[in-house]
């Protein structure tokens, strides 16, 4: 049997955007737990990444399909490795 695989060409512009809205708050979500663990490096790659696609959504999009494809990948490596290195997450990420 054969399956077929959906890329980001399949989906529907605000399919898109909800992804890369999602992808966001994923990646700020991990800039704070990395923050609260003191992980101030990959703080700021997930928060400077998660900034970046919130300028650029309107462009990914729309117009830049190929560029789209490479910046989920990044942003998916980023939360799977942070993800990998905890597996078990945070309950609060308060800092006294």
């Amino acid at each position: 049997m054969q399956q077929m695989g959906m890329t980001i060409r399949d989906l529907s512009v605000d399919e898109r955007e909800e992804i890369f809205v999602n992808l966001a708050e994923e990646l700020e979500g991990t800039a704070r737990e990395a923050l609260a663990e003191g992980n101030q490096h990959f703080a700021a790659l997930s928060s400077n990444m998660a900034e970046a696609i919130r300028i650029n959504a309107g462009v990914l999009v729309h117009e830049d399909l190929d560029a789209a494809e490479q910046v989920l990948q990044q942003a998916n490596a980023m939360i799977s490795q942070f993800n990998a290195a905890h597996p078990y997450r945070m309950i609060s990420t308060a800092i006294h």
